[in-house]
């Protein structure tokens, strides 16, 4: 985009100096005779604030994964193998997190993560990381409404209505929601999501007064079952390999709890100041890593033991409060009214789910437009900001949900989740692989570290030990289809295509883009650091008196007191 080129027919020009008085757009901008050029037809509008920066940060990542899959893991494997798993994934999520955050704040591009992919490592891997990303919220969306109709089934059986209703009215709901635009899409799902906070963290204080004898029961239960029946569970062999298996055999699970936490990847087109508001996020994710799903496995595996019979029947169930392993230490402890309530924060828990999901799908699809690497008219959108045609393109597709009417369907998209879970990984593995050589361009080209408004902690050496975890994680979870198992004594075909797919889906998208553009692995010296860098640069100076009004209003005790030692949980 160089400062000599012609606007387009149906820009918009606007005087530099009059800049802030517009909102600011992000896609199609160039500088003509001074002046600002912008397509207000192929734009999107940054209308996420910092606060939603931050809690779409966590938000994105806490849904029925943690609440509800923690009780398999924990049956499958014992208490000590999902705390080291949740740990484990969750630093290395950690890592992931903030290489992504160090590239987002140097240059925030609409196309997100894919963007990065395609300036940084081969225009094919950006191919072929958008549409792999932009298929995994394909089957994620259609899972989603069908998990708020069975969350619903707790209160009204499906023997009394149908669930296709549900799934019609939610469907509408969420759509609607992402079409009214980027700001009410902000401030709507920071309210869920901090709805979503209120309810971990009142689970956690309540798990912590249960272990220590504080429920109806009075037993404060400590450690006991970290020593009957054990802090280990043996997975398919004995002694110290049956441990092992039963670790490792929890990473998968771990690892779909944590999906969608690079959700805040696609915001940066549509984020406010986002060189203050995502390295913001990024610092703080690391804490509420630790306080909300660390402490989350540890207590529910002091309060539950995994051969309790109510843990046994909670795996069974689909994904209503009765499925979660939360419910059943509430059970256990004699509280009554408990479950009810919990079930309507699942249902929170799954709605927001299903809005992001929506929301990250269709930018996902304009990023990919934008890019050319899909149909040029993905990439329009309204007055508003709002990508219409990739919006509708994805609603169409969402109307899958209503196969789940039937009981056979909810069993076939069950095994999506191990097929989420293999994409995911794939997502982490492509984003870390382009902070690695976006680091390498940046000493190659010799930026200054000025110009990195945040830097990942741990450098290239945190991603290179990220990119090969998961790297075997992905390939390695699913193990146990390849043993004949104590339970099923045969082969597991089933899990093994759906927990293998994604591989081959992956591969031939990043081979054909390849082989038909004839696209080549981007050098460090030739990849481009700077396309867009002037366009941020004016919307940083716009937000900087905007923040010190803002800093002028903060004087009072109570407002400090809140953004230092409350706000890092909203």
């Amino acid at each position: 985009m160089g400062d000599n080129k012609m606007p387009p027919a149906d820009a918009v020009t606007v005087p530099a100096d009059s800049y802030r008085e517009t909102p600011y757009l992000e896609a199609n901008v160039s500088k003509n005779g001074g002046e600002v050029v912008i397509d207000e037809k192929t734009s999107l509008h940054r209308g996420l604030k910092s606060r939603h920066t931050a809690m779409i940060a966590l938000g994105g990542a806490l849904g029925s994964g943690l609440i509800i899959g923690t009780g398999s893991a924990l049956a499958s494997a014992g208490p000590a193998p999902i705390l080291i798993c949740y740990s484990v994934v969750g630093f290395v999520v950690w890592i992931m997190l903030t290489g992504l955050c160090e590239m987002g704040t140097y240059l925030p591009i609409p196309e997100g993560f894919t963007g990065y992919a395609s300036r940084f490592v081969d225009p094919a891997l950006g191919f072929a990381l958008g549409w792999s990303y932009w298929l995994k919220y394909s089957i994620s969306t259609p899972n989603q409404l069908t998990a708020i109709a069975l969350v619903l089934q707790y209160w009204v059986p499906a023997d009394k209505l149908n669930p296709g209703v549900f799934i019609a009215i939610f469907y509408v709901v969420i759509i609607l929601i992402n079409y009214f635009g980027i700001r009410f899409f902000g401030e709507f799902e920071f309210w869920l999501s901090s709805a979503k906070v209120l309810t971990l963290v009142g689970v956690i204080l309540l798990s912590l007064i249960l272990a220590c004898g504080g429920g109806p029961d009075h037993d404060a239960k400590g450690f006991r079952y970290w020593h009957k029946p054990g802090a280990f569970k043996e997975f398919d062999a004995d002694g110290a390999l049956g441990r092992f298996l039963g670790v490792w055999n929890t990473m998968g699970t771990a690892a779909f709890a944590y999906l969608s936490t690079e959700f805040i990847g696609v915001t940066v087109g549509e984020a406010q100041n986002p060189r203050e508001s995502i390295p913001r996020a990024a610092r703080l994710i690391f804490y509420r890593i630790i306080f909300l799903y660390v402490l989350s496995v540890f207590f529910v595996g002091m309060l539950v033991p995994y051969n309790s019979k109510e843990l046994a029947f909670a795996t069974k169930q689909s994904t209503s409060a009765a499925a979660s392993p939360f419910v059943v230490a509430i059970v256990l402890a004699g509280i009554k009214v408990l479950p009810g309530i919990l079930n309507a924060c699942i249902l929170i828990f799954v709605f927001s789910a299903s809005v992001s999901d929506l929301y990250i799908s269709s930018r996902t699809l304009y990023g990919l437009a934008h890019e050319g690497k899909a149909p040029r008219f993905l990439a329009k959108t309204d007055r508003r900001g709002v990508p219409v045609p990739a919006l509708a393109a994805f609603a169409v597709l969402a109307l899958l949900a209503f196969m789940n009417v039937s009981s056979d369907s909810k069993e076939v998209f069950g095994y999506f989740v191990n097929c989420l879970t293999v994409f995911g990984l794939i997502v982490w593995c492509c984003i870390i692989l382009s902070h690695i050589k976006f680091v390498q361009a940046c000493k190659t080209q010799d930026i200054p570290a000025q110009s990195l408004h945040y830097k990942a902690p741990l450098g290239t050496w945190g991603s290179w030990f990220a990119l090969a975890f998961c790297v075997l994680v992905a390939l390695t979870k699913n193990f146990k289809v390849f043993i004949h198992t104590k339970s099923t004594g045969n082969f597991d075909y089933k899990n093994f295509i759906v927990g293998y797919i994604a591989f081959p889906v992956f591969l031939f998208a990043f081979v054909y883009y390849k082989v038909v553009h004839k696209t080549k692995s981007v050098p460090a010296s030739e990849a481009d650091l700077y396309s867009g860098l002037a366009e941020v640069e004016l919307h940083e100076k716009e937000w900087a008196e905007a923040q010190r009004q803002d800093e002028l209003r903060e004087k009072s005790m109570a407002t400090k007191f809140y953004r230092r030692y409350i706000s890092w949980l909203f």
